[in-house]
């Protein structure tokens, strides 16, 4: 059994707000072109084409139908590793591969000494283990650690490549043990949770809930639009509205 650092210096990790997430796949698109040159590299794509599709992905992001009382709607809920306080996949790891980090908290794989057993993926309850058929080895969400430690990096670029890519700052990045940070102060505001808390790990990772929808009307309500005329046609109707 591989065993865990007493504590770490930093627990670096993603918020995630359920709220804004419109599951354009921007972050999965990002996530697979850094980590296919990176820590983890190559993430492969064996017959991407064909009928027998396989690869590795470390994030995914999947839609829900959620009902309230007052109507439906989409819920896109991304899916990677939680970088777990204690995490099952450590700790099953018979050949110490799975190693959560003491600097960061950050939990990797050493590809040289994993065996392919899987036994990771078989006590990870959150489906974050993958499987990479074509080397043998098991892979996982690095938090890009050759992104945020990157000195060559613009220091704003310093961040998951997932984070950087999110069109409508859905994902945020940061030290999650540290009570006064930004990450922990916005956990804090909108009631971030853990994934599956009655499991124990304590996931790293938070989400932020969706809010609460409302039945009142816009604040700044749209114009009234003036019935099409004959002149100039519909055209003609366009090119009035435009030169409002």
């Amino acid at each position: 059994m591989t065993c865990l650092p007493a504590h770490t210096d930093k627990k670096l990790g993603l918020v995630i707000d359920l709220d804004t997430c419109v599951g354009c796949q921007a972050c999965v698109t990002a996530c697979k072109e850094w980590n296919t040159g990176g820590h983890m590299a190559p993430l492969t794509d064996i017959d991407p084409y064909g009928g027998d599709v396989d690869g590795v992905w470390f994030n995914r992001v999947h839609s829900y139908e959620h009902i309230t009382e007052i109507g439906g709607r989409t819920v896109n809920f991304p899916r990677s590793c939680l970088h777990c306080e204690t995490p099952a996949c450590v700790t099953v790891c018979p050949t110490g591969a799975s190693y959560k980090r003491a600097s960061d908290g950050i939990v990797l794989v050493d590809e040289d000494k994993c065996i392919g057993c899987k036994l990771c993926s078989w006590a990870c309850p959150y489906g974050a283990r993958e499987f990479d058929t074509d080397v043998g080895v098991m892979k996982k969400c690095t938090l890009c650690v050759d992104r945020i430690y990157n000195d060559n990096l613009a220091e704003e670029d310093r961040v998951p490549a997932c984070v950087a890519a999110c069109p409508t700052s859905a994902r945020h990045f940061g030290d999650l043990g540290d009570p006064a940070s930004a990450i922990s102060q916005l956990v804090a505001e909108r009631g971030g949770v853990d994934l599956m808390p009655e499991l124990g790990y304590q996931p790293t990772n938070k989400y932020l809930p969706p809010r609460a929808h409302t039945q009142r009307a816009a604040s700044v309500p749209a114009p009234v639009l003036e019935p099409v005329r004959a002149e100039g046609g519909f055209l003609g109707w366009v090119d009035r509205m435009l030169s409002h």
